[in-house]
């Protein structure tokens, strides 16, 4: 049993209200009510009656909540005590990054934040946005480094950086011999990009862009291991968005920058306010340095 979904069940139980409850986990109500389904329909069981103007406890719903409050404050109390194994003054802070971030900005990241926190031991993780915004919603985590456009209703944001993107492609594609490209003229080529549900805003958001300055890819593939995009592109499948790269890329496709700078990455810091510490803020702050490190303005 998912313990999110649990966590779901019980602010549910104690609303009484999908609107309510939505709210007070900072989370839109379609996904709340999917998350419930899924609960009742793991356990066999509806432990909601649905009505008009709320919801009511099922029997089993009654019978489950007195369980799932005990579990909840014992992974709880397990949480904080891992919270306090202090290797320094200040503790452990939990943060996560974009699966490809960087290497560049999270090398100057990390070693910021140790300059200005020392006794802080920063347990870094790999993670997409809905994961991120899913684990700080939750309390796993004490910041995240996101990328915008999201969904960032109940969070705090920091600065937001903005590195422009160029296109990857195959060296024998027509408009790789020119110096600059245009997304129209892009029109009719196979887009390799990351998958939906990794960051579903942003996707959007891209294919949006693609769409109003003419280019309408011939088919979509989904990539999201930058070993397995460059494979893809140097057989022809389609061409990739991404920054300028900090390597040289592999023989057989070249990036070229967009005309206008039609696509970016646009990247911040991100946390609940009721987390916010000193340490949080010196973290945020080691993310402005790591994100202009890494080339974003």
């Amino acid at each position: 049993m998912d313990l999110h979904h649990l966590k779901y069940f019980v602010v549910l139980s104690e609303e009484l209200h999908f609107g309510r409850a939505a709210q007070r986990l900072h989370m839109a109500q379609p996904p709340l009510s999917q998350r419930i389904k899924d609960l009742e329909k793991e356990l066999g069981v509806q432990l909601f009656h649905r009505r008009r103007t709320g919801v009511e406890l099922s029997e089993a719903g009654a019978l489950l909540l007195e369980h799932a409050r005990g579990v909840l404050d014992h992974v709880a109390m397990a949480q904080e005590s891992m919270r306090r194994i202090r290797p320094g003054a200040s503790g452990i802070l939990q943060v996560a990054v974009p699966p490809d971030t960087n290497p560049v900005a999270l090398s100057t990241m990390v070693s910021s934040f140790a300059s200005s926190a020392p006794d802080v031991l920063l347990n870094l993780h790999e993670l997409t946005t809905v994961e991120q915004v899913e684990r700080l919603r939750d309390g796993e985590l004490d910041v995240a480094v996101v990328r915008h456009p999201l969904s960032s209703v109940g969070f705090e944001s920091g600065a937001l950086y903005s590195r422009a993107l160029g296109v990857v492609l195959n060296a024998s594609h027509p408009l790789a011999s020119s110096d600059t490209v245009r997304l129209g003229d892009l029109a009719g080529s196979p887009l390799i990009i990351f998958p939906r549900h990794m960051a579903p805003t942003l996707y959007d958001s891209f294919l949006h862009t693609c769409r109003d300055a003419g280019y309408l890819p011939a088919a979509i593939v989904h990539a999201r291991n930058q070993h397995f995009t460059h494979g893809l592109i140097m057989a022809g499948r389609g061409v990739h968005f991404n920054e300028e790269p900090w390597t040289p890329l592999p023989s057989g496709i070249v990036w070229r920058p967009l005309v206008g700078d039609p696509l970016a990455w646009r990247t911040s810091a991100l946390w609940l306010k009721s987390r916010r510490s000193a340490e949080t803020d010196a973290f945020v702050a080691a993310v402005g340095a790591g994100l202009e490190a890494g080339g974003h303005g």
